[in-house]
């Protein structure tokens, strides 16, 4: 997963730490809305749930397609804390940032020509930030998605499921895979209704111009090991193997 975010510090001419803002707050690439809003609030010095509960007063120029939820519009990068930010002033730039990046030409035209509009871009860009273990394995886990759309395949991608669970694991069960949510993409067609974090620039490229190729399926069997294929039989085999390491790894602990 992303690091860390870090609200750091300015420093004075004479080289000193100061203690007040102005800060700066990173925020990584694949964060969750709920991972942005609990570091604000640390950010600002607010209680727990002051962001969040900020969100209606931000009046946030979000697409209509999100029907007000933030989620994949929280663009990350690293923004600055004036003296006296608020939450709705941090929010209102996160995602107008957001929509400055996704509706300029490239984003907004790549997204036609794969005959969608650019909230589903997002949400496949999302999807992509969550999958893929590599920079270099984003376009891959893009096409494998296109791939299923178009063949009417659910999508059966794990990060959907880990975020109805609100959860971060590589470990997925049978009853995972039968959780009444509409993020449950074993169960549902189709992309799942909203962004499931908020996806970098990278993410985006993958999702508006993947590469060729006829995959299907893809499976990370160990770090810098990810298989992708189109056939079955060799996906199962992959993952056969994937789960033999995790047994192994869980038995030496």
């Amino acid at each position: 997963m992303a690091g860390t975010a870090v609200a750091v510090p300015l420093l004075t001419l004479g080289g000193e730490e100061k203690a007040a803002k102005p800060a700066t707050l990173v925020i990584p690439e694949g964060w969750r809305a709920g991972q942005v809003y609990d570091a604000v609030d640390k950010a600002l010095a607010l209680p727990p749930g002051s962001t969040k509960k900020a969100i209606p007063r931000a009046k946030l120029k979000l697409p209509n397609d999100a029907e007000g939820n933030p989620e994949g519009y929280l663009y990350p990068a690293t923004y600055r804390l004036p003296e006296k930010a608020t939450p709705e002033q941090l929010l209102s730039t996160m995602v107008d940032t957001a929509i400055k990046k996704f509706n300029g030409a490239p984003i907004a035209a790549g997204a036609q020509r794969n005959a969608m509009n650019v909230y589903q871009a997002v949400t496949i860009a999302s999807i992509v930030q969550a999958e893929a273990a590599t920079k270099a394995d984003m376009g891959k886990v893009a096409r494998v998605i296109f791939n299923r759309l178009e063949r009417g395949m659910p999508l059966q991608m794990d990060s959907t499921l880990n975020y109805a669970l609100n959860r971060n694991t590589l470990t997925t069960t049978l009853s995972d895979t039968r959780i009444d949510s509409p993020y449950n993409s074993y169960q549902r067609m189709g992309l799942p209704p909203t962004p499931i974090d908020n996806p970098g620039e990278e993410a985006m490229r993958a999702a508006i111009n993947p590469p060729a190729g006829d995959w299907l399926y893809f499976v990370t069997v160990k770090p810098g090991d990810t298989r992708f294929t189109a056939d079955y039989a060799e996906h199962q085999r992959n993952v056969a193997e994937f789960n033999a390491r995790q047994r192994s790894q869980t038995a030496a602990r």
